[in-house]
């Protein structure tokens, strides 16, 4: 390992590792991925930090060594080595909070309901009821299991995922006053990152929002800015509405997207005065994003710009004009490029194409504009997965049913080889 940065694992080896646990039970491997991530070998770098996001991060869920590795983490996020920091950031926000929860949530983190779940399968309030189970069984391996679940959650763990991540989101927390060097570090991708990271801490909002106000202010990185205010939106009370309202006028769109945004959440607090005209505004500006997307997009909604865009539209109160909601809405519709689930895509496929068509398929041209760019964005898309997955349903559509068959009919129309009917 590099010598300059061993201070920054002062303490790595004090920790009971083999006494803590990860996705594959024991966690005696952390320190070692954890030092790797210091390293001169830039390879062995990459595989720790796979490693690291495979074990204490393994499809969302934070085991007992999550929470401990946070400060070693946050240390090499401001002050390690620069091929390390930004992985590092990524990490650290899939620890505070999964990917779920950054697909879904658009109005913000409701933490307050968290610790309230969370608090009722803590080990303080789970121990009783294992002690009971205990008490009363009466075969030897039955026992022998509900001893070990008994030990463990005695030793302060508790086997409901809310718990052990929201242990893993405090530890977060508190490593965020020694994070927020990084909103005036000289990579821009940095101050995304940790722009990002802070939308999720609401509880941190009063340190926080006058810094990611003054980053939006300043920020010339347009992805950046519009990281710092939707994160503004995204923490602050009612009042940010005064600050996020002129940057429906700036320059970039990215930027007023954002803005539009934040202000869709701030209208659903109470108490914020949010007027209809206002309200039509970001409505405007949501349809106009959803038309004519962005070359760069943030990280929020895990880069679907247009599944955002519709969970906030969703999320508006009643009021707004219906129909101008309904036309941002069905722009949004063909749109699924960026859906990794699959949710959005077989609804847009099942809304627009909602009859069975001839089995000879059907002429790129005859088709809607939204068909179009339906079908546009699955030949383009990231996951070939997601054309398998609805191939049954455009096979009865007539319609190309694998991805190198769907490039092909598009590319046939483009090039004016489209075959004729």
């Amino acid at each position: 390992m590099i010598n300059e940065y061993e201070k920054l694992l002062a303490g790595l080896d004090d920790v009971d590792w083999a006494g803590l646990s990860h996705a594959y039970g024991s966690a005696h491997d952390v320190p070692g991925h954890v030092r790797a991530l210091c390293g001169s070998d830039d390879e062995a770098r990459q595989r720790a930090s796979v490693s690291l996001f495979n074990t204490i991060f393994h499809q969302g869920s934070r085991y007992s060594a999550s929470a401990v590795a946070v400060p070693f983490l946050a240390k090499i996020a401001v002050a390690g080595p620069a091929t390390a920091r930004e992985d590092t950031m990524l990490l650290l926000t899939r620890l505070a909070v999964d990917w779920h929860d950054e697909y879904e949530v658009t109005t913000g983190i409701n933490v307050a309901g968290w610790r309230a779940a969370a608090a009722e399968t803590g080990p303080e309030e789970l121990l009783p009821w294992y002690e009971e189970q205990l008490a009363a069984a009466t075969d030897a391996g039955k026992r022998a299991q509900l001893r070990d679940i008994r030990d463990w959650v005695a030793a302060g763990n508790s086997p409901d995922s809310r718990w052990s991540a929201l242990q893993s989101y405090d530890a977060v927390l508190a490593e965020l006053p020694g994070l927020l060097v990084l909103l005036d570090d000289d990579d821009a991708r940095l101050r995304t990152r940790i722009a990002y990271l802070l939308a999720w801490f609401p509880e941190y909002s009063t340190a926080s929002l006058p810094r990611l106000l003054t980053l939006a202010a300043h920020e010339k990185d347009p992805v950046t800015a519009a990281t710092a205010l939707l994160a503004a939106g995204l923490v602050g009370p009612s009042s940010t509405a005064d600050d996020i309202t002129p940057y429906l006028d700036a320059t970039h769109p990215l930027i007023r997207w954002a803005a539009a945004t934040a202000l869709i959440r701030l209208a659903g607090l109470d108490g914020t005065d949010v007027g209809p005209e206002l309200l039509g505004r970001t409505i405007r500006e949501l349809n106009a994003a959803a038309r004519t997307p962005f070359d760069r997009v943030t990280d929020y909604c895990d880069g679907d710009l247009h599944g955002h865009i519709e969970r906030a539209l969703h999320s508006l109160p009643p009021g707004p004009d219906p129909a101008a909601v309904r036309e941002a809405l069905d722009a949004c519709l063909p749109r699924i490029v960026w859906d990794c689930h699959g949710f959005r895509t077989r609804k847009a496929i099942e809304e627009l194409f909602p009859a069975p068509r001839p089995h000879r398929a059907p002429r790129y041209a005859d088709l809607t504009a939204a068909q179009q760019q339906l079908l546009d964005d699955l030949a383009a898309h990231r996951h070939a997965w997601l054309i398998r997955s609805c191939a049954d349903r455009l096979r009865d559509l007539g319609l190309p049913h694998t991805q190198e068959a769907l490039q092909a009919f598009v590319a046939a129309h483009r090039t004016g080889f489209e075959p004729p009917q």
